[in-house]
């Protein structure tokens, strides 16, 4: 967001100079995710794109394959047949002038997104400490695109690919590390993480104005999108007459009141001193007797606005070829969970539909335990898993922290991401989710629950199975007696003679110990859905 007029006026000209027809810049340049180090997904057509003279011949040559194209309104765009994993190799990309982009790899590329549990640093890690000698990884390479909000799409993130290393990985997000290492250890090919989040910022913000579709519940997003863009383009376009006007009126106050101001405050100055030394009184600062002009300003909203960081954060990295996307956000539309029901699947659609790459796996974690986190956050994202197809969902119940948003334990979640990613993308026969609601059954007094992703069988960890409650018709729930019967739950409550819906882990902070026996934990739910 524009701070002052230089700075407006500098963002505002180089955007028109990047929105013109023909740049004024001549030198071929491939976008910046096309730089040394960069990871190419392979298996699926490789999109390799930049910027470029108008009419300009551009040829790409990578390995085997030379692919040629002509610049048209600035930029070019070629695709890649699929490739085979391996590097480091050299690309070469000519048109009046040839760039060399070195030490590229070819093997799996990841998105990493969300707020501030995905941003977390690997160094605030709670093993940061044994495990940082230990991330000398250099076939993992890492892309973190810089925070920027965008009231309309952006073509480029001024980012760079960096290998991972001990001295490298401490800013990197914490997650995406561990995601990134376990996968790395396990198909021992090089894995690319493109990393884009910013904590404290609501999904919305991450969905682009199409994404908001037809939905009644997301109409309000989507006006106030429109609304900003069209002030935004107003304001644009009266920005030079405003600028100039600042200008003339800052250049008129500087010479007089300006001026004025500046001697009194020398004045005052030595006054002040003598004042000091002499024990006497100290003089009153002077005031300008008038305010300085202020600079005009464009708004293009906050990093919560609806749109801003798809069009700031993401729309830059698309159409990189991509395996998938990790994703762990959730907490800033908490208190708004039931519309996140509908907003979060359609901002997987949305992603999925900008990248038309497919329906690529998109992985996400449930909001951990914290007391200012309620349960239907939980429930939403549990619901999504049936919204939205080739999605996964990585429980993290037994690492929160009642008194932190912000857990420390970020290990576990990237080694249960890295288990969906391994079993979604990448077909391997394992357990990846812990047990999921599936069914109850209501028979006398008790109510037997049934679960998918009971892997080898249920267990109860550390003692009797606990977090359950039960209810009658009057709705009133109470703790609940729960005991694992084969693959299912059967659970019973003191009074409770004609049961009707169930619950587990239904608070801020659950207090649950239901798995399976691969150590997955169980989501909390609720069966009386509303």
């Amino acid at each position: 967001m524009p701070s002052n007029s230089s700075t407006t006026f500098t963002a505002l000209a180089l955007a028109l100079v990047a929105l013109a027809p023909g740049s004024l810049c001549a030198e071929v340049k491939p976008n910046p995710l096309f730089t040394d180090g960069a990871v190419l997904q392979r298996g699926q057509a490789v999109p390799v794109w930049g910027t470029a003279r108008d009419g300009e011949k551009i040829t790409v040559e990578f390995n085997t394959q030379k692919v040629s194209t002509t610049a048209a309104n600035g930029v070019w765009s070629v695709n890649l047949k699929p490739l085979t994993a391996g590097g480091p190799f050299t690309m070469k990309i000519t048109g009046d002038n040839t760039v060399t982009v070195n030490n590229l790899l070819i093997g799996e590329v990841w998105v990493c997104s969300g707020q501030s549990n995905m941003q977390w640093a690997f160094s605030k890690a709670h093993n940061a400490k044994e495990e940082g000698p230990k991330a000398a990884y250099p076939k993992i390479r890492m892309f973190t695109v810089p925070r920027k909000i965008s009231v309309k799409p952006l073509t480029e993130a001024a980012g760079k690919w960096v290998e991972c290393a001990p001295g490298t990985v401490g800013g990197f997000s914490a997650v995406g590390y561990f995601f990134a290492r376990d996968l790395f250890l396990k198909q021992n090919i090089p894995v690319g993480m493109i990393h884009t989040s910013w904590g404290g910022t609501p999904a919305q913000a991450w969905t682009s104005l199409e994404g908001f579709g037809s939905a009644p519940e997301l109409k309000g997003y989507a006006d106030t999108a429109n609304a900003t863009l069209a002030s935004y383009t107003a304001l644009a376009a009266a920005y030079p007459t405003k600028l100039a006007e600042f200008q003339a009126a800052k250049h008129a106050w500087d010479e007089t009141v300006g001026k004025a101001f500046n001697e009194a405050t020398k004045a005052w100055s030595v006054a002040r001193a003598a004042a000091k030394a002499a024990g006497q009184p100290l003089p009153l600062k002077p005031a300008p007797t008038s305010p300085a002009p202020q600079a005009p300003a464009i708004s293009e909203g906050t990093s919560g606005s609806p749109t801003t960081l798809f069009n700031g954060m993401v729309a830059p990295i698309i159409p990189y070829a991509i395996k998938g996307t990790i994703w762990y956000q959730g907490e800033s539309n908490a208190h708004q969970a039931k519309r996140y029901r509908t907003l979060f699947p359609a901002m997987i659609a949305d992603w999925r539909a900008k990248w038309k790459q497919g329906d690529f796996p998109f992985l996400f974690v449930q909001i951990a335990p914290f007391s200012g986190q309620p349960p239907e956050i939980r429930e939403a994202q549990l619901l999504t898993l049936s919204k939205s197809k080739n999605t996964a969902m990585t429980v993290t119940t037994d690492v929160g922290n009642a008194g932190d948003i912000h857990p420390n334990q970020k290990e576990p979640v990237g080694q249960r991401l890295a288990l969906a990613a391994r079993a979604l993308a990448y077909d391997e026969k394992i357990e990846y989710s812990g047990p999921l609601y599936a069914s109850m059954a209501a028979q006398g007094n008790k109510i037997t629950i049934s679960f998918t992703h009971t892997g080898g069988g249920l267990v109860a960890k550390d003692g009797e199975l606990k977090g359950f409650t039960i209810a009658a018709a009057n709705g009133k729930f109470v703790p609940a007696k729960a005991e694992i019967k084969g693959s299912t739950v059967v659970v019973t409550g003191e009074g409770v003679t004609e049961p009707k819906a169930v619950r587990y882990g239904w608070a801020n902070v659950p207090d649950v110990n239901l798995y399976n026996k691969e150590g997955i934990p169980a989501s909390p739910f609720r069966s009386d859905v509303d």
